[in-house]
């Protein structure tokens, strides 16, 4: 097995054809579906199935991918440590659930590089799909948060795929909305208080969970709730339908504009602790990139952790 194999077969992945992976690897197809028959029979295994709109990762594939991404990374550092560092097309993906804090770290570290060549990609996302992406090595780093009601079901998944939670910060729960909603001048809202106004979540898709919310305290009894799958539109439910949502109070007025505060919410004794402790995934007995301590060193910076 060879680094250039373990190349091809990642980018024959990442294409789902080999005709197009031929092209960006200036190979002949031929060529690169002998490289990689070659490589199934030193394995013992078959890596793709090959029909006539493409190929797809088989199970044994879907097991051998990540370690050959783990693999050629550390190649590809290596070469960047060691040779001239533009050179190489430095890449780096991050997937997140919907924290404005996520967004400006990623804006600062690209800023912070000096070169023309880069793939760099940021994905708000599903929760499930935040430990998929890394668990498949999709991006190199996730950010969730963790609370009493979610840990034990969420630490179950990232042992099963192999990746380790790394906390970052303790939040109290705030209530986010807009700076012309009635309760906006607050300075504590509690959850009765709320009962007029529509709860306002993000959508967590067909396999949706209570364990995958993203906002604190997702089992409360909320009568009005309205879902969306983007920041942007839940910003407009906030100004047009006078929604909410529980957060954790960490926001960024320079993405997001000033229109929008966080209100500390004031919890009752009878109701599940709202402390979010929000952190950063990556796979187990894997370490953090160049690109990828940085971009961490950027998140502390934010949220001002020493």
């Amino acid at each position: 097995m060879t680094l250039q194999q373990i190349h091809y077969a990642i980018t024959i992945a990442e294409c789902g054809s080999l005709n197009k992976a031929a092209e960006i690897l200036y190979i002949a197809q031929p060529s690169l579906t002998g490289s990689m028959q070659e490589l199934e029979r030193e394995l013992g295994i078959t890596i793709f199935n090959r029909g006539g709109r493409g190929v797809t990762l088989t199970a044994d594939g879907a097991e051998f991918l990540p370690y050959a991404k783990q693999i050629y990374s550390q190649y590809e550092d290596l070469i960047e440590k060691y040779e001239d560092p533009k050179a190489l097309k430095k890449k780096f993906g991050v997937s997140t659930q919907h924290y404005s804090f996520a967004v400006k770290a990623f804006v600062e570290l690209v800023k912070s590089f000096d070169t023309a060549r880069y793939e760099f990609a940021i994905r708000e996302t599903k929760t499930k799909d935040v430990i998929g992406d890394v668990a498949s090595m999709k991006s190199e780093i996730g950010i969730l948060y963790l609370s009493d009601f979610n840990r034990a079901a969420i630490h179950k998944l990232l042992r099963s795929a192999e990746l380790a939670f790394h906390p970052l910060i303790n939040c109290n729960a705030y209530v986010y909305l807009w700076s012309g909603h009635p309760l906006a001048k607050k300075k504590s809202i509690r959850f009765d208080e709320l009962a007029d106004y529509p709860c306002l979540s993000f959508e967590q898709g067909d396999t949706s969970s209570f364990y995958f919310a993203e906002e604190i305290l997702s089992t409360g009894e909320y009568l009005r709730t309205i879902k969306a799958n983007d920041r942007a539109t839940m910003l407009n439910l906030m100004i047009g339908l006078n929604g909410y949502t529980l957060c954790s109070g960490i926001i960024c007025e320079e993405l997001n504009g000033d229109d929008y505060i966080a209100v500390p919410f004031e919890a009752d004794s009878v109701e599940e602790s709202s402390v979010m402790e929000i952190g950063y995934l990556t796979r187990k007995n894997s370490s953090l990139s160049h690109i990828g301590q940085k971009y961490i060193e950027e998140i502390k910076k934010y949220l001002q952790i020493t």
